[in-house]
């Protein structure tokens, strides 16, 4: 492991800081590339216009119509989080907008697999719906766009995933990926494209003369949810995606928000009211996403959609319980994972054993629902792009493989899936995805050969350098920053993907180390003279008495007591 320091523009830190902005988070801003405290206005009059993002004014007038005949639309949505969030999103926005029959269907992630195959849109028909409206999928659907339309559905799809080489044959598509769309935040979760083809609604009716600014919906309700999903789905937090997460989370903390993320915040353990980015991807995400992994997604769908505060709970308390259950899946595939994994390495010229430039794992025990928190697991520990497969669950398909795959900074997975389809065509059934996270579908008798052919990619593609991990760090952390208020103000901040949280890096001395919970090494450390407390997570091996180390600033609250502490990112020594 390799901990560099990101670099930090001095001009740009001392424009940030003559206009106002804490010297802190000016150099924090300068290095993430912000270059004026105007791009820090996170204000909704900054967000990207809908008119920009192609297709919202097709999608709004189709929409008006259906609305004005009284229309049956039925969500087909995805069941991940970012899927959840704007199925609920797209429920709650068109029944504030005037839509009568609105109801939603959710693919089962064993039974029907990902997006609008001709099953689901057999069923969506069955159901007696009109229309038919994707969320966060449907773009690479032909097939099931083309059922939908046999049967005299219309179909709006939307959708932020990458298209592939044939679009489906929908009456309107809104994705910022498609070609000829020049919408700027090319990473806007697939909740945040529902989100905006409700803004262009809202404005077609205003024009029509349904209601007036005065009169008209307030959809800024619906931002919460759109600021979970966006974090839940790891998208890149780019300008316009830090508002949409930055206004959500204002007024989650003003204690406005829908009766299911209230009571998530309950069930998880977390205070609202503080609420950061790190609560949506690593509490209330997990917990929504749990259902779709082992249960069924409506329950989260559902938690989401709810008024009633009582049922909120209740769902939130079922979707905890899955979540746990999940946890303990995942820990037994983990360590499964982990020595097939190391059964992969190969003794190098110095005679030390290293991983293969890119790991494939299966095993016939492993729960399909979790094989991509597996993947992400292995792939951060031997830092090699990583596909975990389990055979699939779905009736008459015992004989393939279901794998999800995640990256490393440098490799575009789905991009080396391509490779892999093209150079063993009929090795892969389907595959889809992005850069850094993809799924796939193998037979059982080819996962030899798409392991192989998948890791000979990766050789080709990967230098040396690119193998070895790297934390990004902003350097050191001078004594005066070193305080409570200083942790609560860098935690209020939007942080995530693209827009890395503050880590920092400096040598100190290990005074005390012991292992806690048989997995987390606790760490007394002497830092710039002074004693602090650390924690390294999911960390065993002990450190040496002087040692670099990456860490984020954390405050550990104990009988009342909140401390400063450091959280261990990573060492170099």
């Amino acid at each position: 492991m390799k901990i560099i320091a990101r670099e930090i523009p001095p001009r740009t830190v001392w424009a940030l800081e003559q206009a106002g902005v804490h010297p802190l988070l000016a150099r924090l801003f300068a290095a993430r590339g912000v270059r004026a405290k105007e791009e820090l206005d996170d204000g909704l009059a900054r967000l990207l216009l809908p008119d920009t993002l192609r297709g919202t004014h097709e999608a709004a007038v189709l929409l008006a119509d259906a609305i004005a005949q009284d229309k049956r639309l039925c969500i087909v949505a995805d069941y991940d989080c970012d899927g959840a969030t704007a199925c609920a999103v797209g429920v709650r926005g068109l029944r504030l907008l005037g839509a009568k029959h609105v109801s939603y269907l959710v693919p089962d992630r064993v039974v029907d697999g990902y997006g609008l195959t001709p099953p689901i849109a057999e069923r969506v028909a069955d159901s007696g719906a009109d229309m038919l409206i994707t969320v966060d999928n449907g773009i690479a659907s032909v097939e099931g766009v083309a059922a939908a339309k046999v049967r005299g559905l219309q179909v709006l799809v939307t959708d932020h995933h990458l298209p592939g080489p044939e679009l489906p044959t929908a009456d309107v598509l809104v994705n910022p990926n498609q070609p000829g769309c020049e919408f700027e935040s090319k990473s806007i979760a697939g909740v945040g494209v529902m989100f905006y083809v409700l803004l262009a609604l809202r404005s077609e009716l205003r024009r029509r003369g349904v209601f007036d600014t005065a009169t008209q919906p307030k959809l800024d309700v619906l931002l919460p949810l759109v600021a979970l999903g966006t974090v839940a789905d790891v998208v890149k937090l780019d300008a316009n995606n830090r508002r949409l997460v930055a206004q959500g989370l204002r007024r989650i903390r003003a204690g406005t928000m829908p009766a299911g993320v209230a009571a998530l915040f309950k069930a998880a353990g977390r205070n609202a009211s503080a609420a950061t980015t790190f609560d949506f991807g690593f509490a209330l995400g997990p917990r929504i996403n749990a259902a779709g992994r082992l249960a069924d997604m409506t329950l989260g769908i559902e938690c989401l959609l709810t008024d009633d505060a009582g049922r909120a709970e209740e769902l939130a308390r079922m979707l905890d319980g899955i979540n746990r259950e999940r946890r303990d899946i995942e820990g037994g595939m983990r360590d499964q994972a982990l020595l097939l994994a190391e059964s992969l390495f190969a003794t190098d010229g110095e005679g030390i054993e290293a991983p293969p430039p890119a790991i494939s794992v299966f095993d016939a025990g492993f729960h399909e629902g979790v094989v991509g928190i597996v993947a992400s697991r292995i792939k951060d520990r031997f830092h090699r792009p990583t596909f975990v497969f389990a055979a699939s669950g779905a009736p008459g398909k015992e004989q393939e493989l279901k794998g999800s795959g995640r990256s490393i900074p440098g490799f575009h997975l789905r991009d080396a899936l391509d490779l892999v389809a093209k150079r063993h065509p009929g090795v892969l059934l389907r595959f889809g995805g992005h850069a850094m996270a993809a799924g796939c579908t193998v037979a059982r008798e080819h996962f030899e050969t798409f392991e192989k052919s998948f890791a000979q990619v990766a050789g080709e593609w990967l230098a040396e350098a690119a193998l070895t991990r790297q934390i990004e760090t902003d350097g050191p952390i001078e004594r005066e920053y070193m305080r409570i208020d200083l942790v609560d103000t860098l935690h209020r901040e939007v942080w995530g993907q693209g827009f890395a949280p503050p880590t920092f890096s400096e040598e100190v001395e290990v005074v005390s180390q012991r292992l806690v919970g048989e997995k987390h090494l606790s760490l007394k450390l002497r830092h710039q003279g002074q004693p602090i407390d650390a924690i390294w997570f999911s960390h065993t091996e002990p450190l040496p008495p002087k040692v670099k180390l990456a860490f984020r600033l954390d405050a550990d609250e104990w009988q009342g007591v909140r401390r400063l502490r450091f959280l261990v990112e990573g060492a170099e020594f």
